[in-house]
């Protein structure tokens, strides 16, 4: 998984979006992900159709810059989506696309695997469009992501890796929480070139208490 996208800005005017879940919480994940929506975005489960929106979000060199090579062809990423629904039929991983509340265009995709059986620890990754970059939608997406992860899939450690050159993108995982835990030198590789990968982790508890204070700041 990589971690990719340009520091949103933030917007102290804006209040704190609300945070919808469709279907209802009893459905299990692993059958159907659930719709998931703030004032600006949506996520919902990836689906063969989405290949050539994600294709082109990936295919923009800024976007692909500090992340493996993506696919080149629309099959790759029709390989890659039946990938990940086996993977979430197992318990084991999870895709969501994101797209413009309303709109319904991609701008961007995140996701989730485990570490560990039973999701305790696990990993996440993301990557946006440009033309989303500096807008907030990231954030948005985030937060509804992170919720769903410790609320309902049952992670109590999340992780995420950034090539150092990605300032932006530690920048990005520093405001939602996340805490920088070390440096993994030289473990991503990229067209024959061996990069430095930053450790960040972000904790369940710590997660629900800083929207617990949130909350009592926005009220």
């Amino acid at each position: 998984m990589a971690t990719m996208l340009r520091t949103p800005r933030v917007e102290t005017r804006r209040s704190r979006p609300k945070l919808s879940v469709v279907p209802p919480p009893q459905v299990d994940w692993r059958m159907a992900l659930p719709v998931l929506r703030s004032e600006r975005v949506e996520l919902r489960e990836a689906r063969v159709a989405d290949a050539a929106a994600l294709l082109a979000v990936l295919a923009d060199a800024e976007v692909n810059r500090f992340v493996s090579a993506p696919p080149k062809a629309t099959a790759g990423f029709e390989q890659f989506i039946a990938g990940t629904a086996r993977l979430q039929a197992a318990g084991q991983a999870l895709c969501y696309v994101v797209t413009r509340r309303g709109e319904g265009d991609v701008i961007g995709m995140l996701q989730l695997r485990q570490l560990e059986p039973g999701f305790r620890v696990a990993e996440w990754g993301f990557a946006f469009a440009a033309a989303s970059w500096g807008t907030g939608l990231f954030a948005e997406a985030a937060e509804l992501l992170l919720s769903f992860a410790f609320d309902r899939v049952g992670v109590q450690r999340l992780e995420g890796r950034v090539v150092t050159l990605n300032g932006r993108g530690m920048r990005a995982l520093q405001k939602l929480g996340a805490v920088q835990e070390g440096v993994l030198r030289r473990s991503f590789n990229r067209d024959g070139a061996d990069f430095d990968q930053a450790l960040y982790a972000l904790l369940a508890v710590e997660w629900r208490a800083s929207r617990r204070v949130a909350s009592q700041m926005v009220h």
